[in-house]
């Protein structure tokens, strides 16, 4: 079976875009709005030299709450993909989750098993490529990609520091990274540390099963 790194797009991958009229922070909602932060494409091209098949898991209810349209979006998810390509990395696959339970638009507003927390795209993408969850990886910069994760058993890596609300927010949503990160660079790193490290512990308990035994 296959092995995935899952990342969350606005705060991971790209840039959260600032609406100065609004005095708030949400999706980029055009191509302009959309830069990829620092170091994005250097840490893909790690998971990708890993093998790890690179998978977006997104929930994006722009759409649904008509602050953009599909072609929008697409033209962002493109510019996504072409920027990441010049600079050496490649997605495998995205999955989007367009509902939302305030939806303007009544066919984006449904109780569907793929908004995260929900697992339904988790386990779509498991289906479609024959992952092994258990030793995949999911990175979000929110509990809500965390308590994501973990029910699907993937190991989970927060992008965040590690505060005082946001312990209380992990006890009070009873959820666990397995690692607090700084970006996406420092994810790739700490995957690639452990997948390092389980590969070395595979050949030794192998040396140690097919060493000649002593009489």
């Amino acid at each position: 079976m296959s092995t995935a790194v899952f990342l969350d797009r606005d705060g991971v991958i790209n840039q959260i875009a600032y609406f100065p009229e609004l005095g708030l922070l949400d999706s980029p909602l055009n191509t302009k709005q959309f830069k990829l932060l620092p170091k994005t494409a250097e840490a893909i091209a790690v998971f990708n030299r890993l093998n790890l098949k690179v998978i977006v898991v997104s929930n994006q209810p722009a759409i649904a709450k008509g602050k953009m349209t599909l072609d929008a979006f697409e033209k962002i998810r493109l510019k996504m993909k072409r920027e990441l390509e010049k600079k050496g990395a490649h997605l495998d696959d995205e999955y989007y989750c367009f509902h939302h339970p305030s939806a303007k638009i009544a066919k984006y507003k449904v109780k569907c098993d793929c908004r995260k927390p929900k697992p339904g795209l988790f386990l779509k993408a498991a289906k479609d490529y024959a992952l092994d969850l258990r030793k995949s990886y999911v990175v979000g910069d929110s509990l809500t990609d965390i308590k994501a994760g973990e029910s699907v058993g993937c190991r989970t890596i927060l992008i965040g520091s590690l505060k005082c609300d946001l312990c209380k927010l992990m006890e009070l949503n009873d959820v666990k990274p397995d690692h607090i990160v700084s970006d996406l660079l420092d994810a790739s790193k700490t995957i690639e540390k452990e997948i390092n490290s389980r590969v070395s512990r595979s050949k030794q308990y192998q040396e140690l099963v097919t060493r000649p035994k002593s009489i």
